[in-house]
């Protein structure tokens, strides 16, 4: 990210970062960075739409998010006390702004986390944790700095950035939120100074796709959300097939014509069909077959059957129709010989005609009424006991794989009393928690007085680093950047900016 840095004089000094003779002699106009994400309704729309289609399929194929290799996985090094700007503070979670916190020893997941979806600037589809957190218009979203913005890449915001809060397995029980925009530290956004490794994303109200839906030409036309083409083979009879083709000009599909074959009696595909024939042709086949045709018996036999006067006249075929004066009836003798055929088929006609489909979407409110959301803190003591949320996947720098990221994990503890770094990670002050969960589980929430009645309770950390303390090549620590009055800057800068629908 490029910024112009402003001196108090107001005169531009220097664009991007600063060599370092000019480090001392400008300064930023606040510690707040903001960028646009989806920049519109309709760019929000077609973002959701990305992830949604083909249920969920590019949700589904996305991976853990991979800032930290194997050799990032190291060991943290106390750096001192922490050190508060301000007093401490809190802001309370959604439906417990006038309740007090209660305390419960049993874990129950937190109906706001989930996971933040994302297209880094190779083009791959990644996945962070983050939850759901408190603001003014119940549309804010709390994770990592490193799950908003590409410093891999050292671009700009991710791309198609969506939070899914209770993501299963490509499915969004309470639809899916689209950043609209990212709020963090400014010395992240422009020294990727990862002390300062949180994030703050707005997002538009939440949008269920309803599923696919055939419509009138007229209807989709006018429809302004996605949409697609589809084609069906209709049959038709021949007339209509000629005169579809005489209309449209287009080619439909045609299945010949396909006779019928005789075969013999050990034909399995032949079915037995008696051919009425003349009386010499009878005569003739029950001289040659006769009773010697053991398997089907003689190869010819007549049948006579007693008709009326006017079906004796009627009659055309090869037999005889004749009156039966002794008896005062009128007959027709039939002469047959046995025959097995294989069936023929007629033409069969097809037609090829457009199908309008659109894809039904519904706005699904706001973030905080749907699932709620976390309270904050801020410069808070440390050694406090703490619940950390997360999906984690990542397999320990060792090559063993404890989780598989398909369902949250969780970790509790105090962190420690004195704040860590790692020269390594360009990091200074954070604070760190025994636990094992790896990468997918940065971004996830550290809440402090969380309770399991309520699943609520106030963010006060994110998770940033995975760790080796004990140098056996397995993550066994994980660190937050420590929440303190700048951070609390950021946090109200993006709780107070509305961000609105999408749909509807």
């Amino acid at each position: 990210m490029k910024r112009i840095l402003i001196p108090a004089s107001g005169a531009v000094l220097a664009t991007g970062l600063l060599a370092a003779g000019l480090a001392g002699t400008a300064q930023a106009t606040s510690d707040v960075a903001s960028d646009p994400m989806a920049k519109n309704a309709a760019v929000a729309q077609s973002i959701a739409q990305y992830w949604a289609e083909s249920n969920g399929a590019a949700l589904r194929a996305a991976t853990e998010s991979n800032i930290w290799d194997s050799k990032d996985v190291a060991k943290l090094k106390s750096t001192g006390g922490y050190s508060a700007d301000t007093k401490p503070g809190v802001v309370a979670p959604i439906g417990e702004e006038k309740k007090t916190a209660t305390k419960s020893q049993n874990v129950n997941m937190p109906k706001t986390i989930g996971k933040v979806f994302f297209v880094n600037s190779k083009g791959e589809r990644k996945w962070c944790s983050a939850t759901s957190i408190q603001s003014r218009y119940r549309n804010l979203v709390s994770t990592a700095g490193h799950c908003v913005y590409d410093t891999a890449g050292n671009a700009d915001t991710m791309s198609k950035w969506v939070f899914v809060p209770g993501y299963y397995q490509g499915k969004a029980p309470f639809g899916i939120y689209v950043g609209k925009q990212a709020f963090t530290h400014y010395d992240f956004d422009v020294y990727e100074d990862f002390d300062r490794d949180y994030a703050f994303v707005t997002v538009y109200n939440g949008i269920k796709v309803g599923g696919e839906k055939a419509v009138s030409k007229a209807d989709f036309d006018a429809f302004k959300g996605p949409k697609f083409v589809d084609q069906k083979t209709v049959k038709v009879t021949k007339d209509e097939y000629e005169k579809w083709v005489g209309t449209t000009g287009r080619v439909g599909k045609v299945v010949d014509e396909v006779k019928p074959q005789t075969t013999g009696p050990e034909d399995n595909r032949g079915v037995y069909t008696p051919l009425e024939v003349s009386e010499k042709a009878y005569n003739d086949a029950a001289a040659v077959g006769g009773p010697t045709v053991v398997k089907v018996g003689a190869q010819a036999f007549k049948a006579t059957t007693i008709v009326s006067k006017e079906e004796a006249a009627a009659y055309k075929g090869p037999g005889n129709a004749y009156e039966d004066k002794a008896n005062g009836q009128w007959k027709i003798e039939r002469f047959y010989t046995k025959q097995w055929v294989i069936p023929g088929k007629d033409a069969e006609y097809y037609i090829i005609e457009n199908v309008y489909v659109i894809n039904a979407v519904a706005d699904a409110g706001r973030l905080g009424d749907n699932v709620g959301g976390q309270g904050f803190a801020y410069n808070q003591p440390t050694g406090k006991y703490v619940r950390v949320f997360g999906y984690p996947a990542a397999a320990h720098p060792d090559g063993h794989k404890n989780f598989t990221g398909i369902t949250p994990k969780w970790c509790y503890g105090k962190t420690t009393a004195k704040t860590v770094g790692s020269a390594a990670k360009k990091i200074e002050e954070h604070i760190a928690l025994k636990c094992s969960m790896t990468e997918g589980a940065d971004g996830g929430p550290w809440l402090l007085k969380y309770s399991n009645a309520k699943r609520l309770g106030y963010v006060n950390g994110v998770t940033s680093t995975f760790n080796d303390q004990d140098g056996n090549d397995r993550v066994d620590y994980i660190s937050s950047p420590y929440f303190d009055g700048e951070t609390n800057t950021v946090y109200k800068a993006a709780a107070n900016v509305w961000s609105g629908k999408i749909v509807g």
